[in-house]
């Protein structure tokens, strides 16, 4: 195991960028398994004592956006504003902590600019015929660098010399690269002066520019998705090491592919879900987040509906289980108990292994059950397994079950049905009861008297 050390002197700020959304439309489920995995790898190392400089940007300008603004005969920032406003309003309700950092790609085009002149300056990029700036990968080899660092390619069978100015290109193939794109027709009004004439940036060279702009030239953690890596994640090592001559990033992670009812993510398929799509479904941005935190961020992941029905069950598992540790507690404090705090930093030191960290609080929850129905529990020991749960909660960021709003009338039966209890008119107790189920609330009994709870 390889202990996490930071490029900070004083080892404790972590320098982290995550690959951010495309504002082009609401984000899917399978970004979002991205976002959550990143805010976990942030949320772990605010716990172990570190202090991450967390940076996501925002692509607001790319090849799809600007056919979209086109199509839609609207301005750049008008189209990618509701986009951008949404996916961080999606952020908050999976209780993802906000970055340090949004930089938009559209504020920091003289970066950019600055970035490519480098590249320039140093002979490893060309203006080509059409006017557009390339990123040569012969002459950035011939400077003694290693293009391929993240995947293997086979240099024999590519082609030299090939360019290509889109902004994604084959898998497995390489190719001299776009960063600046000359301005064409197609483009309307989306463009910025450059010393190589009007145009914009490709996509990689986005991310090069803000990441070290905030980061510096090198810094700790890049995380993204694993379909980022190349060329993507490849194009950014080389157009940033081109650029400074130094390394650019200490450790890459990259989350897996997530699957959708078994089945790679397509409108087509009907199993295409934004997270919106899922809320409005009746799943609470809880369950989704708690069910896209069950998987190790390197394995395939399949998420269905049926999951998310079970991570409704898991959670309220745990829900009761504190409610009665609560109840068992009253007014009692006590530090967290240690033991199972411990076996799940265990978990989690082993390459952010969650699902055994999951194993871990269920295996708690079993236990403090079984010990709350034999009457075993004393109040300090439910306080100190409270107060674990509070210092676990830091790194799931799960949080609490959203109180739902009891309507007076309900409160009112409630009480027609203890006094029927006082007064032994049982059958008008059982008939109140039915009568609340059928509304979607069931009665529980505790020894501080009864309470509503929601089906």
């Amino acid at each position: 195991m390889q202990t996490f050390t930071p490029l900070d002197p004083a080892g404790k700020t972590v320098g982290m960028y995550c690959c951010g959304p495309t504002v082009h439309d609401f984000a899917h489920i399978g970004n979002f398994r991205t976002f959550v995995f990143a805010d976990l790898v942030r949320r772990y190392l605010e716990y172990q004592g570190f202090s991450p400089v967390h940076v996501m940007n925002i692509t607001d300008v790319e090849d799809k956006i600007i056919k979209r603004v086109h199509e839609a005969k609207t301005s750049l920032r008008e189209f990618t504003g509701k986009f951008e406003t949404a996916f961080l309003d999606d952020l908050t309700s999976l209780n993802c902590l906000q970055p340090h950092h949004t930089p938009r790609a559209t504020e920091h085009v003289p970066q950019m600019v600055d970035l490519i002149g480098k590249l320039m300056s140093r002979g490893i990029a060309y203006q080509a015929p059409d006017k557009s700036v390339y990123f040569s990968i012969k002459n950035y080899q011939g400077c003694g660098c290693g293009y391929g660092q993240l995947v293997k390619l086979n240099f024999d069978e590519m082609r030299p010399d090939k360019r290509v100015a889109s902004d994604e290109y084959e898998k497995e193939s390489a190719a001299d690269f776009a960063l600046w794109k000359a301005r064409v027709s197609e483009d309307g009004e989306v463009f910025w002066p450059s010393p190589w004439g009007e145009g914009r940036p490709g996509w990689h060279i986005e991310c090069s520019a803000m990441s070290m702009n905030l980061l510096g030239p090198s810094f700790d953690l890049h995380l993204g998705g694993e379909d980022l890596i190349f060329p993507h994640h490849e194009d950014e090592i080389a157009q940033s090491e081109g650029a400074t001559g130094q390394p650019f990033v200490k450790h890459w992670m990259h989350g897996a592919h997530l699957l959708v009812e078994g089945k790679k993510m397509s409108k087509s398929l009907g199993n295409y879900f934004t997270l919106r799509d899922l809320l409005a479904k009746g799943f609470s941005g809880r369950e989704i987040r708690y069910l896209l935190l069950t998987a190790h961020y390197r394995e395939s992941f399949n998420f269905t509906l049926d999951g998310l029905c079970g991570a409704r069950v898991a959670l309220s598992r745990i829900d009761e289980c504190l409610g009665k540790l609560r109840q068992t507690a009253g007014n009692t404090s006590a530090a967290p108990e240690p033991t199972v705090l411990a076996r799940i930093i265990e978990s989690l030191d082993e390459d952010l292994n969650i699902s055994g960290a999951w194993g871990v609080v269920f295996e708690w929850v079993r236990e403090l059950n079984r010990a709350l129905a034999a009457h075993e529990l004393m109040p300090e020991q439910a306080a100190a397994a409270l107060a674990a749960w509070v210092q676990m909660d830091t790194i799931f960021g799960i949080g609490a079950k959203a109180d739902t709003e009891m309507p007076a009338e309900l409160l009112v039966l409630l009480d027609d049905r203890n006094a029927a209890r006082k007064a032994k008119d049982f059958k008008r107790a059982d008939s109140i009861r039915d009568e609340l189920k059928s509304q979607g609330w069931v009665i529980d009994d505790t020894p501080t008297g009864a309470r509503l709870k929601k089906l």
